[in-house]
């Protein structure tokens, strides 16, 4: 399986599993036909439990058309709308284990999820035929919407996943002490911890305080140096992080 090198924001790279092409089609068929389902819910709905079929009588064509995407619409938004929820994933994501993420370390946008749905368009030309010969052509198993968004499918089915890296053990009688930092994701953490992990095996001081740095500046932080080392702050924060979230051993 290839893997990709994302390298974060601390330029530290982090190696991931690309999702293959058959995860990505098994992901999009569940997603098709959660998508199915759901049309034949409402159009069911509207025409024998609802009985509103009489409206469309009289109606021309482009409003009788207008009308079926107005009960639609939701399969239409369903990619950009569920993997802005969800961190990367739709259900049909989930379910495969299979995520999506910036190359360059940082937590895909709204943005970025709209410009990968956008180029669907061009994606799903030709029955997917593009998007199809654009991963397996493409060195990270890019679509053209991945390619233009700068991000790419990883698994999570490996020992280097999105949470498995953030995990730590707490007494049950510890004391958080930052409840700022549920503004952070499980992304976010795992690229805390990692980094962290990796300058204390080699003692880089420049790392841990740029990255100390980096933390009480998104979380709006002023801490005392001397009465906590940036070290021990670093470790307070994932402890606190694994506290609220509930993620323990």
């Amino acid at each position: 399986m290839s893997q990709i090198a994302i390298n974060t924001s601390q330029n530290v790279n982090i190696n991931f599993n690309i999702a293959s092409v058959g995860e990505r089609m098994l992901a999009f068929i569940i997603d098709f036909l959660i998508k199915v389902a759901y049309v034949i819910i409402v159009l069911y709905l509207f025409f024998n439990i609802l009985d509103l079929g009489y409206l469309l009588e009289g109606l021309d064509q482009w409003s009788i058309m207008a009308v079926y995407i107005i009960l639609t619409f939701p399969v239409y938004i369903y990619p950009v709308v569920l993997e802005s929820l969800m961190e990367g994933q739709t259900p049909g994501k989930k379910l495969m284990k299979i995520r999506v993420v910036k190359i360059d370390g940082y937590q895909a946008s709204f943005g970025d999820y709209l410009i990968r749905w956008m180029f669907r368009l061009i994606d799903t030309t030709a029955a997917g035929v593009v998007g199809l010969i654009s991963m397996i052509v493409s060195k990270n198993n890019q679509r053209l919407g991945d390619i233009a968004s700068g991000t790419a499918v990883i698994s999570l089915k490996n020992n280097i996943n999105i949470s498995h890296t953030i995990l730590e053990n707490i007494n049950e009688d510890y004391i958080p002490s930052f409840p700022q930092v549920i503004a952070l994701s499980d992304n976010d953490m795992r690229i805390i911890k990692d980094n962290y992990t990796k300058a204390l095996k080699v003692d880089d001081r420049q790392i841990i305080s740029k990255l100390s740095d980096k933390i009480k500046s998104i979380l709006k932080l002023e801490i005392d140096s001397r009465k906590m080392t940036e070290r021990q702050f670093i470790n307070v924060v994932i402890k606190d992080y694994n506290y609220y979230t509930g993620k323990e051993n």
